[in-house]
């Protein structure tokens, strides 16, 4: 129980950390392109070997397949209920709602891979990928919505609350999910991660940081592949 505490904190202390960052400094455009851009990389490597691959080689394809789209299912409808409500200037708010949809399965998968011994490298993904959403995704709320500092700072602080209560839930409930129920978990999570970086974050990199944004992304992917060789 301890371990999967600690491990929750990991994850929770940077998004919370990001989360002041952004609301605290004015980053340039071209930083702040570059942070989403190498979290975006990171995100893509921790999907396909850490989330996705797993779930697919011990489910199937088809029930794989099905968590996955039903995963970028709710983001995405989400995401259009915010807009539809908020106008096309609710990035901030589409950015928190995807560290939320991608976080809990993310952080259920890796509460309960602790009881194999395992999780780090999925820790460090998740860790790494969400400094910059909560970095771009409290910065944005304040500019673009007018959130007080401390109203937004105690919104993503509830939410790394969240999640480290998730992971220990996960952990604590590990032993009764059955390797499918793991899967879908696994696969759930990145549909909405995939999500996230279609419709927020990689198009707000590119139009914050520009046209060499992609070397971003690659070093991202690059870093995250590396840990989990």
């Amino acid at each position: 129980m301890l371990t999967a505490l600690l491990y929750g904190l990991g994850t929770a202390a940077p998004l919370v950390a990001g989360a002041a960052i952004g609301l605290r400094w004015q980053l340039p455009k071209a930083v702040l392109g570059a942070l989403m851009a190498f979290g975006a990389g990171t995100m893509i490597a921790a999907v396909s070997a850490e989330l996705f691959e797993p779930a697919f080689h011990q489910a199937g394809a088809v029930i794989a397949a099905l968590a996955l789209f039903a995963g970028a299912g709710v983001y995405v409808v989400a995401n259009h209920l915010i807009e539809n409500k908020l106008g096309p200037r609710a990035l901030g708010w589409a950015l928190m709602l995807g560290t939320v949809l991608d976080g809990v399965p993310e952080n259920t998968a890796l509460g309960v891979s602790l009881a194999g011994s395992g999780g780090l490298v999925l820790l460090v993904a998740v860790a790494v990928g969400n400094v910059p959403e909560a970095i771009s995704g409290a910065a944005l709320m304040r500019d673009q919505h007018g959130f007080e500092r401390s109203r937004a700072l105690w919104l993503w602080a509830i939410t790394a609350v969240a999640l480290v209560l998730v992971t220990v839930l996960g952990n604590a409930l590990s032993d009764n999910l059955s390797p499918t129920h793991i899967s879908i978990v696994q696969a759930f999570a990145g549909g909405a991660t995939i999500a996230v970086l279609a419709d927020s974050l990689m198009p707000e990199a590119y139009r914050e940081g520009g046209w060499w944004i992609g070397m971003a992304t690659a070093a991202g992917f690059l870093v995250a592949f590396v840990l989990g060789g």
